[in-house]
């Protein structure tokens, strides 16, 4: 080896610690961005990475880049839910695989809830994600209206909606029962099909007085997705 080619030497080990970084910080956003929402800062996930503030602003100087890099692809796993659901047999069944699935990786994760409703952050992969879902969504809802199981006043924008009052429920009541959105949401979807028929089997019971009294207790009113400002 040459004297001139010696200094190149550490540079692999470098580029590897800087990836363990990288990687680091993404599941600890995730964890934390999925608990407090889009008001987490870049200081809370180097807390809870046990990094230093400026590893992780040198990995990604400002919140908009962090949420880029973590929700673009959290959204494809709700694209590719949408293309699996396409290729379920029944349009219906289809649909609500879909609508199911989607709000079960909502409850666990208020960051993806708020990303999804909100566009104060995520304006260029998460962009381009959000515009591949809507054709896939909107060929699921038009599935099953021509098969007539699907009500025809029912618009694509209807569902971002539904979404926005299933996590109302969440928010709501996950200190007392985490699992009562199950119920509101086969309320709703009962009332999507296009022609009554049997009802369906509720999946979990209903509060009792005095659950909905706690949850009364311990619900606040959440701070809205666009009052938090990335930081510069």
């Amino acid at each position: 080896m040459t004297r001139d080619a010696a200094p190149a030497a550490p540079a692999r080990p470098l580029r590897r610690d800087a990836e363990l970084n990288r990687r680091r910080i993404l599941e600890s956003a995730r964890a934390v961005f999925g608990k407090r929402g889009l008001e987490a800062t870049l200081d809370d996930v180097a807390h809870h990475a046990g990094l230093g503030v400026g590893t992780v602003y040198r990995r990604f100087p400002s919140k908009e880049h962090l949420i880029e890099a973590m929700f673009a692809e959290r959204l494809q796993e709700i694209a590719d839910l949408a293309q699996a659901a396409l290729d379920i047999e029944d349009p219906w069944d289809g649909f609500v695989d879909f609508v199911w699935r989607t709000v079960e990786l909502h409850s666990a994760d208020r960051g993806l809830r708020e990303i999804l409703l909100s566009k104060a952050f995520g304006h260029e992969h998460v962009a381009e994600v959000k515009a591949h879902m809507v054709p896939l969504i909107t060929r699921l809802m038009e599935r099953a209206q021509e098969s007539g199981q699907l009500r025809a006043d029912l618009v694509p924008t209807d569902l971002p909606l539904i979404h926005q009052m299933v996590g109302a429920a969440i928010e709501y009541t996950s200190a007392v029962e985490p699992h009562l959105w199950r119920r509101c949401l086969a309320l709703i979807l009962d009332g999507l099909r296009a022609e009554p028929g049997r009802a369906t089997v509720l999946p979990h019971p209903g509060l009792d007085q005095e659950e909905i009294d706690a949850a009364m207790c311990a619900w606040r009113q959440p701070r809205h997705p666009h009052q938090a400002t990335p930081k510069p």
